[in-house]
Formats: C-alpha cells, structure tokens, sequence
C-alpha cells in the first residue's frame, strides 16, 4: 500500500519583503509541481529517492532511525541531513509520527528545474506535512522559515491573495488572468543571489517607513486583480519596483541589466536571482535571447489554471 502527495510550484508576483511583515501579497500555484509517494518496503529504515525533472536521480539513500538520535540542530545543506532535521521537526508536531519505525520507500520527483526557484522546499514542506498530519505553517517555521506564501500555493489550484499574521495566515483564493496575458512571459535570470544586504537594509527601515510601504504594496496587489489594461498594468508593477527599492536600497532589475528594454519589468521574490515577470510580445523576447536569457515561459504555461 502507498501513500502519494502533491504539492504545486508558486511564483510571488508582488509583496517581496513586505509580505514578512503584514503586506497583502499576490502568489500563484505553478503548472508543475513536486509528487511524494510512501511505500513499504523489506528493507530497514527509510528508502529515500530524489527525482529530477526529467527522470534523472538527484539524491538517493538509506535513512537509519539511529540516525534521528544524533542529528545537527544546526541547519544543514546535506539533503539526508536537512530530511532527517524536517522528519524530526514533524515529530515534534505529532509525536505519533513515525513512532513505530516503519520500514518505508520515499519518493520525491520533481516537475521542474530544481534550480528555477519555484518551490522544491517548500512543496517538500508541504507534503511532508500532510503525510504527518500536521499544520504545514507549523513545520515551515520549525525548518526553513519564511513568509508561508510558498506553503499557500503548494496547497491551492489558483492565485491567492496572501498576508502573513501571527497565528494561521490568511490565504484568499482569487482569479487572476489578465486579458493581456498573452503580453506577460517571465525570464529565468540563471543567478542565485545573496539576498543578505537586502534584508539587512530593509530591517533598517523604520516601522514608519514600512508601514507606509507596506499600504503601498497591499495596495498594488488588489489593483492588479482588477487591471484590464496592459498601460495601466505596466504602472503599477513599476510603482511596486519603486517602493522595494526604496525600503531595500538597491536598484530596480530593469535599471541593473535591462535599462533599454522598452516593457516592464519586475522582480519575483528575493531581488537578483530566479524569474523576472517581463511585458511585452513576442519579438520582444528576442531582446533577452540577445542578452543570453534563454529560458523563457509565457503566462499561460507557466500557471496552474485547475
């Protein structure tokens, strides 16, 4: 008998840094996504098996329930050790979980790039979650922190207005699919970025000063909902860029490797890294082609739509 999960990518199209602290954000689920099937097995112990995107082993061992006694607390870049961390943070949540040492086969496969940013901890989080039946928030905060959006996604089939507050987060399911969608492509940057001296700056900002960013930016994410036209869209994700950069103290993607674009351009999540969300045709994609920037998604492939 087994047991499957499924757990959908997620993109953050407005709210970067201020959905931390209360801002009304805008999410949405991914086509692809990441599966999680339990199985049992003869074999002692935990046999866990990664997947790549196109069928490829990414990770593969034997998890020892000794194993569980002298794990880091420290978070660990090693995947056996960052599993064993997230199966014990889920114990901790339900004590029933895993207490009779089952013997189990895992599988994780991805559906996408697993370097693209769309959300292979955080569907990981999220099935694990439902397999140990506990609040997916709750393990979230116990093993990589952050906002929770990507938890929301991994759980919804459409976008989501999202804020985070200090017990269950509020996820608000919404329609989103402008009719100028056929303008809207996002364009993979191919760079991690250090996002420390961001966030660095950005707790710098006084309350005041987040609160009036905060306004700003919850503001934009309802507009957007209702934007019917492509000038007026192009506004307000340039106003969005303004006000991040301003509390972040960094210049905008577009003035840093895109000045003579002629569409917008916005950052998705952390600011230099991952995907950008572009407007424009076609032949404009050319123009990042050019510059090297080869994987590009349109709107329409790029969101789960149910």
């Amino acid at each position: 008998m087994s047991q499957s999960y499924y757990g959908h990518g997620k993109l953050l199209i407005t709210g970067e840094y201020l959905v931390l602290d209360g801002a009304l954000a805008l999410a949405i689920p991914t086509q692809k996504g990441q599966h999680l099937t339990v199985a049992e097995s003869e074999k002692p112990g935990i046999k866990w098996t990664g997947i790549k995107e196109f069928g490829d082993e990414w990770f593969s061992f034997q998890l020892n329930y000794e194993k569980f006694k002298t794990a880091s607390d420290s978070k660990s870049e090693n995947p056996e050790e960052r599993l064993i961390q997230i199966l014990i943070a889920a114990q901790k949540l339900n004590p029933q979980f895993l207490v009779e040492k089952p013997n189990l086969e895992i599988t994780t496969r991805l559906e996408f790039n697993q370097k693209w940013g769309l959300g292979s901890s955080s569907t990981l989080i999220y099935m694990l979650a439902k397999w140990a039946e506990v609040n997916p928030y709750e393990l979230l905060e116990a093993t990589f922190g952050g906002s929770g959006y990507d938890i929301a996604c991994a759980g919804n089939d459409a976008p989501i207005l999202y804020q985070r507050n200090s017990n269950q987060p509020k996820t608000l399911q919404t329609m989103f699919y402008p009719s100028f969608s056929d303008e809207l492509f996002f364009v993979y940057l191919n760079k991690k970025q250090n996002s420390r001296e961001a966030i660095a700056n950005y707790r710098k900002q006084s309350p005041e000063a987040l609160e009036e960013a905060t306004k700003k930016v919850s503001g934009i994410s309802e507009t957007l909902l209702t934007c019917d036209d492509l000038f007026s869209f192009k506004a307000l994700i340039q106003a969005h860029e303004r006000v991040i950069s301003s509390v972040i103290k960094q210049p905008t993607v577009k003035q840093c490797l895109f000045a003579d674009y002629p569409g917008a351009i916005k950052s998705l999540g952390a600011w230099g890294g991952d995907f950008i969300l572009a407007t424009g045709s076609l032949d404009d994609q050319e123009y990042f082609r050019k510059k090297g920037y080869h994987t590009i998604v349109s709107f329409e492939d790029m969101m789960y739509k149910g």
